[in-house]
């Protein structure tokens, strides 16, 4: 019975460490309020390579390979004092928990066409598209989230 419950607990030890990759509503909103730099500093951490770095158009790519044949890519580009954020990701938890995170800030949702639309306070607006996989797999789909964060909120130098 010991044995047991050391496993679920080293297997639930190790989701939590594999989730500590994902961006939530809290880092969405840390990258939106701090500049660029820091941006590269914040996702190194959590575990993200630097795919490509342009300084002059203040583009950076991220890029992250998580077990099970996944990943998790995040476009950030400065325009001016504002930061977008551009996540394309195959993995559902992803997509999972920034629908969990940003629920309790909630202040409209809908549906255009194929894009979900989210109105998130002190955040912006979030739009996400679903896509299936390329080859088509059933098991998993394409997720393509967008963050246009509200005109009040700049990056800090």
């Amino acid at each position: 019975m010991r044995c047991i419950f050391f496993v679920i607990l080293i297997l639930s030890a190790l989701q939590g460490f594999s989730q500590k990759s994902l961006i939530s509503y809290d880092d969405i909103k840390y990258l939106l309020n701090n500049n660029i730099h820091q941006a590269d500093t914040f996702l190194i951490a959590k575990g993200y390579i630097i795919a490509k770095k342009d300084n002059d158009t203040k583009n950076r790519k991220y890029a992250l390979t998580l077990p099970g044949g996944t990943h998790n890519n995040i476009s950030l580009r400065a325009d001016g004092r504002r930061l977008f954020i551009e996540i394309e990701t195959n993995e559902l938890n992803q997509y999972n928990l920034i629908r969990e995170s940003i629920s309790q800030y909630l202040i409209k949702d809908g549906m255009a066409a194929d894009v979900q639309t989210y109105t998130v306070k002190e955040l912006g607006n979030i739009y996400i598209t679903i896509n299936d996989t390329m080859p088509y797999d059933p098991m998993r789909k394409d997720y393509d989230i967008q963050v246009v964060g509200d005109k009040h909120i700049t990056a800090y130098n």
